[in-house]
């Protein structure tokens, strides 16, 4: 745990710092982001800042207010030595080691098939076309990471999967169809979707519940409710059971996607023939909870009692984090009471939430003593209780406090992980220090923990607000190659970015490359988009975007 001296100084310590923040040796540029493809990291000048707001689980929720930063410098912006390491990487130093032989071979025919699936074909068969005669060797992994990369673009993803399918000496793997039925039903494509999930079946064997969870999930985002419902009925005719685990899943994947009330329907008409357990209530009362029915959360911990099931700290946390919601910290004092007295007391995740609703609330004190009554119940913090604490001291303006914290929590055995670079690096495009959010960057990947798509967003917005192209175009040319496809969110992150920072041709490229995805745009962003083109007089590109998203409507 941190020490008493640095606990002492995060309670007492009034100011802010923003002093940068440099990481000790020589080789963090050269050992990192091998696949990161550009010359220079020159840019141009910068603007005001907005404030990010870092992905932490479902459980801990952010607002997405805005806060000023630092001013930027005028001169270029350029990584110190990346000249050096990128002028290096052409002496590919990875041959030299015998073990890295077949990643070589899979980075070069990954790339190249990227080459060829970069086009916009019209079809997932002109597609098939496009790849025949490419001389690749096809193996599950190159499958893997090919799905993966075009993640959110079933055009190119399905055309590969049917051309690989037809390979000699190649046979698709139950976990190559369970990521191609996702990326379908993420897409909304449901018809080709079942089309897939009738044709593992025919495979034998090849329906799981993993498979159906997929199914069910996507039905669900896409407020095809009774659809999943459905699928969880006549998931049988595929061989997958209807029992405790599959209808908890079902449950849980309506109650994500804010449907309790169907949850509870499944849990009403099924209760009768299938077993429950504490998890089916615990899915209900966090249910409604997010609902903000505190009542029906209240019955159903009633009726898990009347089951002979005792609540346990998952239950009670649903209720704290409901409470936490509508900060009514007294409230959650007297749950924490009662846990205590129930012989169940508060665990990590409940802390966190208490401490995060806190500092939210700017309760920044409070919150810092949520970390000493943890200490006091021989509870010890996890990382994501560490990302917390570094983002609340962040948004506060204590920047060296929460780097600290960063520096201290492994040595309190507490690994950093992708969302505590995600809560830093976001801390760091928050108040404009880019070459310190950029190095996290590096260090993230040096530490072997990879990016997602969460690392990017603040980094992407930071480019668009201070105009530096040339580091965006690299930054996506680097989620790219950590296969890592733009969704409808990042998409409208840069169109905003864009129009706001008056860069209109490179928001209509991006509008025009969500749009030929397959990609809805949303509304606000079409709008925007619309009203910048307007005040610049931008006829045709006008029209243009207006029709994109009359057949971006049509097709979705």
């Amino acid at each position: 745990m941190l020490s008493k001296l640095k606990i002492f100084h995060l309670f007492s310590h009034s100011g802010s710092s923003t002093t940068p923040y440099m990481y000790k040796g020589n080789n963090l540029l050269l050992n990192a982001l091998h696949c990161l493809s550009l010359n220079h990291f020159c840019t141009t000048t910068g603007s005001p800042t907005t404030a990010e707001s870092p992905e932490l689980p479902d459980w801990v929720k952010f607002s997405q207010n805005n806060s000023p930063a630092g001013s930027d410098s005028d001169d270029d912006f350029v990584i110190p030595k990346l000249a050096y390491w990128a002028e290096n990487q052409k002496h590919d130093h990875r041959s030299k080691v015998d073990g890295y032989v077949l990643k070589e071979t899979i980075d070069s025919d990954i790339d190249k098939i990227s080459e060829l699936l970069k086009f916009r074909h019209s079809s997932a068969d002109a597609v098939v076309q496009a790849l025949g005669g490419c001389g690749v060797s096809v193996s599950e992994s190159l499958v893997e990471q090919v799905l993966k990369r075009f993640s959110n673009d079933w055009t190119p993803a399905f055309g590969f999967f049917k051309w690989a399918k037809a390979q000699t000496g190649y046979r698709h793997s139950m976990n190559s169809y369970n990521s191609m039925v996702d990326i379908l039903g993420k897409l909304k494509k449901f018809d080709l979707m079942w089309e897939l999930v009738e044709e593992m079946d025919q495979l034998g064997g090849y329906v799981s519940l993993a498979t159906m969870t997929k199914v069910m999930r996507r039905l669900a985002r896409a407020s095809r409710w009774k659809d999943a419902i459905e699928a969880f009925r006549g998931m049988e005719r595929f061989g997958v059971k209807k029992d405790t685990l599959a209808m908890n899943t079902l449950m849980d994947a309506l109650v994500k996607e804010n449907s309790v009330e169907h949850a509870n329907d499944v849990f009403v008409e099924f209760k009768d023939s299938i077993l429950l357990n504490p998890h089916t209530f615990n899915v209900l009362i966090h249910g409604w909870c997010k609902a903000r029915k505190m009542d029906n959360a209240l019955k159903s911990m009633a009726e898990m009692k009347e089951h002979g099931f005792c609540p346990d700290v998952i239950s009670y946390t649903s209720i704290v984090e409901a409470y936490c919601r509508e900060k009514d910290f007294r409230k959650v004092d007297s749950v924490l009471n009662e846990m205590e007295e129930k012989g169940c007391p508060p665990n990590v995740v409940t802390y966190t939430i208490v401490m995060h609703a806190l500092g939210k609330g700017k309760e920044i004190s409070k919150a810092l003593e949520v970390y000493e009554k943890m200490k006091g119940s021989s509870c010890v913090p996890d990382t994501s209780f560490y990302s917390s604490l570094i983002y609340i001291l962040s948004k506060a303006g204590r920047l060296k406090d929460a780097r600290d914290v960063f520096e201290d929590m492994t040595k309190q055995g507490a690994i950093p992980d992708v969302l505590t670079y995600n809560t830093m690096i976001s801390a760091a495009c928050m108040h404009s220090q880019e070459e310190d959010a950029l190095k996290l960057l590096l260090k993230m990947e040096e530490s072997s923990c990879k990016p997602d798509l969460n690392t990017y967003s603040p980094l992407l917005k930071m480019c668009c607000r201070n105009n530096r192209m040339k580091v965006l175009s690299a930054l996506l040319n680097h989620m790219f190659k950590n296969d890592i496809s733009l969704e409808v969110g990042t998409y409208s992150l840069l169109v905003h970015g864009l129009c706001k920072s008056g860069k209109l041709e490179h928001a209509c490229l991006f509008f025009e490359e969500m749009v030929s995805k397959g990609l809805v745009p949303k509304d606000c962003t079409h709008k925007l988009l619309l009203k910048e083109l307007e005040k610049k007089s931008m006829v045709e590109a006008k029209e243009r975007v207006e029709k994109l998203m009359s057949q971006a409507r049509q097709q979705g």
